[in-house]
């Protein structure tokens, strides 16, 4: 099986995510600034305590991975540019352990201009975030420029409106304005999340993920 080093685990989205991986089978390596927080336990998980800015930390969480999953973002109170920084941090440490694989989690408003056909409805939604939530739109830019540059095989997974209702156990993956809808469940979301461990179609990519 896959060993996965794990940023943000114990996000609504990275919970779940990690669940998913251990009852895969999957060795989690993961992340976290509180150790209290991460409520499951496996033998085949280690937990490393630690900020994703902090390049020790962050080596020792990749080290022998084989690839990343960075389901990180922005909090209440969390730095301007949290996950670009992070990412960074996270670039660096692959590029020294040789590993390659990286997937990444962000939201709509994140733009794919050579896919995306956003709708009325999605311009609106876009002009909305960039009024109400300019600065972590511009992180989310600012990481994505980090894994562009960075010669990593790369997948920015986007969602929509997360909702925490129960999975339905299928998802949509498509583009903005393009086969999707406005919202999708955590659940569903981190289904997705895991078969990019494996799955290759998408790498360099930004695919779309909704109900």
């Amino acid at each position: 099986m896959t060993t996965i080093a794990l940023f943000g685990a114990t996000g609504k989205t990275g919970r779940r995510v990690l669940d998913r991986a251990l009852a895969a089978g999957h060795t989690v390596r993961a992340l976290v600034r509180d150790p209290a927080a991460v409520v499951v336990s496996s033998e085949r998980l280690t937990i490393i305590p630690g900020d994703v800015r902090d390049p020790a930390s962050v080596a020792e969480t990749v080290r022998g991975a084989d690839v990343v999953l960075s389901l990180f973002g922005q909090v209440k109170g969390s730095p301007p540019t949290l996950q670009t920084d992070g990412t960074r941090v996270i670039v660096e440490a692959m590029r020294e352990a040789g590993v390659s694989r990286i997937v990444t989690l962000s939201g709509g408003g994140l733009r794919d201009d050579e896919h995306d056909r956003p709708k009325a409805a999605d311009r609106v939604i876009r002009f909305l975030l960039k009024v109400l939530s300019g600065k972590v739109l511009a992180d989310a830019e600012g990481h994505l420029e980090v894994l562009r540059a960075s010669g990593l095989d790369w997948t920015v997974v986007r969602g929509p409106r997360l909702t925490e209702k129960p999975g339905v156990g299928s998802h949509r993956v498509g583009w903005v304005g393009v086969n999707a809808s406005t919202q999708i469940s955590r659940d569903d979301l981190a289904d997705f999340i895991l078969t990019q461990v494996e799955d290759r179609r998408f790498v360099g990519a930004m695919p779309f993920i909704s109900a």
